[in-house]
């Protein structure tokens, strides 16, 4: 049984309570806290100065700043709180990121990407061909649906620089094994990037446990702002040159890769993110620190996500002209309520659009998953069905949602 008081908690999200749309697109775009509104708007009439100024409101508003960075430090456990990097979306971050790594690379270095990941994780890496990188790829098994070990074991060898991988995939919802990979990429003298958009709205990150080099992700999937965070393991971080002015060297961490500077005011805003994790925490009656209430929070997520997963999962089992992309039980960690389905002689379209009348919102296409939708030869639906939860859906919007997959799919 989930302890989540559900009414009390989708009372923080106004946007469900202003309209009557279910929400079932949520990797695409989570609904947003008050708590992270508030600070915007807080900041934005109360500290809307440029920082660094010997004046009291500069300073004010510099210790809000920072404060927000040393909040998403421990939101994803960094060990420093200057290894954060933040911006204005994932994929921009990466190009910053493989931008920056390109003057290191030379001629024979390999770089492994998957044909599961959404292109911000692809297509920056791919650009370092110019600097004579050779770009491997390490494919979906068409069976399993899943990144075998064993295929990576074959792509593996000493010329590998970076291994780019994403903790969960935006269309299939499996959640991969990053720690056992990062262990297999160092031991071969590799780095690891991840992407943890389509994982962080349903686990707490952890980029020290997950052995990866460097994570990224969006906030604006995770209840908050239309922005995004790069962690970058600190010696790392310290070794790639800077992107800002001639004059903000190397060692000025993180700005060197933040040219301009961050957004003030949506920093400020994601610190909302971190204290309603640890609310929800502590409304559970855990005790401890603020990461144990995180993560007591994001157990309770998981019960009720696989809770509202397995009702659309099933209802789809039951139907003999659909195809699961992806597992198709609920059950166990290794997958995110993100479901993506086939119906055998339609196009994902037509059920979408019928959808859309009866107001509940789910998408299709490939997501920018490109790459997967082709490997798995689903073009001619015009990609897949997808339908996306987050915690605070229920039970009666997947049954409302199921209601009208029952109209137009025989």
């Amino acid at each position: 049984m989930n302890a989540l008081d559900l009414d009390k908690l989708r009372r923080e999200f106004p946007a469900l309570a202003a309209t009557d749309c279910v929400f079932l697109d949520n990797a695409g775009g989570s609904q947003v806290l008050t708590r992270v509104a508030d600070r915007v708007r807080d900041y934005l009439l109360t500290s809307s100065v440029q920082l660094g100024a010997s004046y009291a409101p500069s300073q004010r508003a510099g210790e809000k700043v920072l404060a927000a960075r040393r909040a998403v430090a421990e939101l994803i456990n960094a060990p420093h709180d200057d290894e954060v990097v933040m911006g204005g979306a994932t994929t921009s971050l990466m190009f910053m990121l493989t931008q920056a790594l390109m003057p290191g690379i030379v001629a024979g270095d390999e770089i492994i990407v998957t044909n599961s990941d959404h292109e911000a994780n692809i297509g920056g890496w791919m650009r370092l061909r110019e600097a004579g990188a050779v770009i491997k790829v390490w494919e979906v098994n068409r069976d399993s649906l899943a990144l075998e070990l064993d295929d990576l074991d074959r792509l593996l060898s000493p010329r590998l620089k970076w291994l780019a991988m994403t903790h969960a995939s935006n269309i299939l919802g499996s959640v991969n094994p990053v720690e056992e990979v990062a262990r297999r990429v160092h031991a071969v003298g590799g780095r690891v990037c991840v992407d943890a958009v389509a994982y962080a709205p349903h686990r707490l990150v952890d980029v020290q446990a997950c052995g990866a080099d460097v994570v990224v992700f969006s906030f604006y999937k995770v209840f908050g702002p239309h922005y995004a965070v790069m962690w970058v393991q600190r010696e790392l971080l310290l070794s790639l040159p800077s992107l800002n002015h001639y004059f903000i060297g190397p060692e000025v961490l993180p700005y060197k890769l933040q040219p301009g500077n961050v957004n003030y005011e949506l920093s400020y805003g994601c610190i909302g993110i971190h204290d309603y994790l640890c609310h929800i925490g502590r409304s559970l009656g855990v005790q401890g620190s603020n990461r144990v209430l995180m993560q007591a929070a994001f157990d309770a997520f998981e019960i009720q996500e696989d809770l509202i997963a397995e009702r659309l999962l099933g209802w789809l089992r039951e139907r003999r002209n659909v195809r699961i992309i992806g597992q198709p039980y609920a059950a166990g960690r290794t997958r995110v309520p993100t479901i993506s389905f086939v119906v055998a002689g339609m196009l994902s379209e037509t059920i979408v659009r019928h959808v859309d009348g009866h107001g509940i919102g789910i998408r299709y296409g490939d997501f920018y998953a490109k790459r997967l939708i082709e490997a798995l030869e689903l073009q001619a639906y015009g990609g897949v069905v997808r339908v996306s939860m987050a915690h605070y859906n229920t039970l009666p919007e997947i049954d409302r949602l199921i209601r009208a997959l029952d109209e137009v799919i025989e």
